[in-house]
């Protein structure tokens, strides 16, 4: 999977373009870490956490991370229980038939294991996993259908698809066959421990000295970690008997722990580091190229050009804001400044005489519905008071493309506010430049 910070900076991307109203405004951010250094990927993960200054992002991705992990550990502990019940259950008589038990132990096991390391050899690199997400949804974790929510959902499912994910679906798979293991020996250790047991073994078919054989190549393994191996003679004695001698029955016991350890637990390790390694191989990464990430390095890139042949296109300006005849309205646009804010503007178009009407602050939708409702039958010009250090974003210009509409007699913004004469504002004021431009508003600039 992505990492925490990766996973943050795409779940911005999916919530920017859904138009989502995030704790800082992404332009500001995006604006302010202009000369900033660093690479563009460590840049991107700045400002991903600063956008989402109140941590209601990485909440949710938190407690996602955190269910999911929380669900393959009560797994874990299941299947670790039905080992330790399930070996429990089959040692419930005090004489033992060795090889039987060494089969209903490891041959499941075993064959699972040989099946999944002939699938690795000949599965195609770049496959992909199938069903993952219906293995770990994220949607079943989370109740909430909020934009975060549902965008951190697909996001977490998005990266349950990836090629990779094949080797996170194989270590859970061994991590589960681990607990069980490890939940058999408990109750092997456990049971040998609190109870007298006598090993035994029976065949038709095999003779004493081919299980001999088969018994050494048996303990050929957990004999180089210590444990004990039954002798040539204590296999034959063992052959349909009820009682051995003690130390007859501890080899016997001590080659069943050694073999559930060498020809289950260990496999299963290794298998799981393999997949653990391989997985940290393929992790996802976040793809810079694509255009969102693009337009933002692209900003933040500093321009070198040669004076003798390039020709710098002019900057779009705003058309010079124009009076019509007829009544004004003054409308503020989420903006706290003076009661006759609209003088400047007014003095700046030479229509100090002109008859203006307050309509006061516009903030939210009932606002707007209020100034659609009086724009629709009072045939006015709007002089828009908007502040200066506000941003041209999108959902501003859509507010301003309402009241343009609307205005029967021409939109004019102010700019309103202390003017500072910083690489900051030049910029922002060359935004609304070329957004006003493009809309043919004219721009009115003042000090309130």
């Amino acid at each position: 999977m992505l990492s925490a910070q990766d996973q943050l900076t795409e779940l911005v991307r999916r919530l920017e373009a859904k138009n989502h109203l995030f704790a800082t405004d992404p332009l500001l951010v995006t604006e302010q870490m202009q000369d900033e250094t660093g690479t563009p990927l460590h840049k991107l993960q700045r400002r991903a956490a600063r956008i989402d200054s109140d941590g209601a992002l990485m909440r949710i991705l938190t407690k996602i991370d955190t269910r999911i992990k929380g669900v393959m550990l009560l797994m874990s502990a299941l299947w670790c229980v039905s080992g330790f019940l399930g070996l429990f259950a089959l040692l419930q008589s005090n004489v033992v038939n060795f090889f039987y038990v060494l089969v209903c132990l490891l041959g499941f096991h075993t064959l699972m294991l040989v099946g999944w390391l002939v699938l690795t050899l000949i599965k195609r690199r770049d496959a992909k996993s199938v069903g993952i997400t219906a293995l770990i949804n994220p949607s079943y974790l989370l109740r909430g259908r909020d934009d975060v929510t549902l965008a951190a959902t697909e996001l977490y499912e998005r990266q349950l698809e990836h090629q990779g994910m094949r080797w996170y679906i194989g270590r859970f798979s061994h991590q589960l066959w681990l607990a069980t293991l490890t939940g058999m020996l408990f109750a092997i250790i456990f049971l040998l421990i609190v109870r007298q047991y006598s090993f035994s073994w029976e065949s038709t078919l095999l003779s004493d000295n081919a299980l001999i054989v088969l018994t050494q190549w048996l303990g050929a393994l957990p004999s180089l970690v210590g444990f004990d191996v039954p002798d040539a003679e204590t296999i034959r004695q063992s052959r349909l008997v009820t009682e051995l001698p003690l130390s007859a029955a501890r080899a016997w016991a001590s080659l069943l722990i050694g073999s559930l350890l060498m020809y289950g637990i260990v496999p299963r390790a290794i298998a799981w580091a393999f997949c653990a390694l391989m997985f940290r191989r393929r992790q996802m990464r976040v793809d810079i190229n694509q255009p969102y990430y693009q337009k933002i390095l692209k900003f933040w890139q500093r321009r070198v050009v040669d004076a003798d042949d390039f020709t710098e296109a002019p900057a779009p300006v705003a058309p010079v804001a124009q009076p019509s005849q007829g009544q004004k309205l003054a409308v503020l646009f989420e903006y706290h400044t003076e009661d006759t804010w609209w003088l400047a503007g007014l003095d700046a178009m030479n229509d100090n005489d002109a008859d203006i009407h307050n309509f006061g602050q516009v903030n939210d939708r009932d606002d707007m519905a209020r100034l659609h409702k009086y724009l629709e039958t009072h045939p006015v010009q709007v002089l828009l008071g908007i502040y200066s250090q506000a941003l041209p974003d999108r959902g501003t210009l859509r507010k301003l493309d309402n009241i343009a509409a609307a205005a029967k007699h021409g939109l004019v913004v102010q700019l309103l506010g202390d003017v500072e004469m910083t690489p900051s504002h030049t910029e922002r004021l060359n935004q609304w430049q070329a957004a006003l431009a493009e809309r043919g508003i004219g721009l009115v600039q003042s000090v309130s």
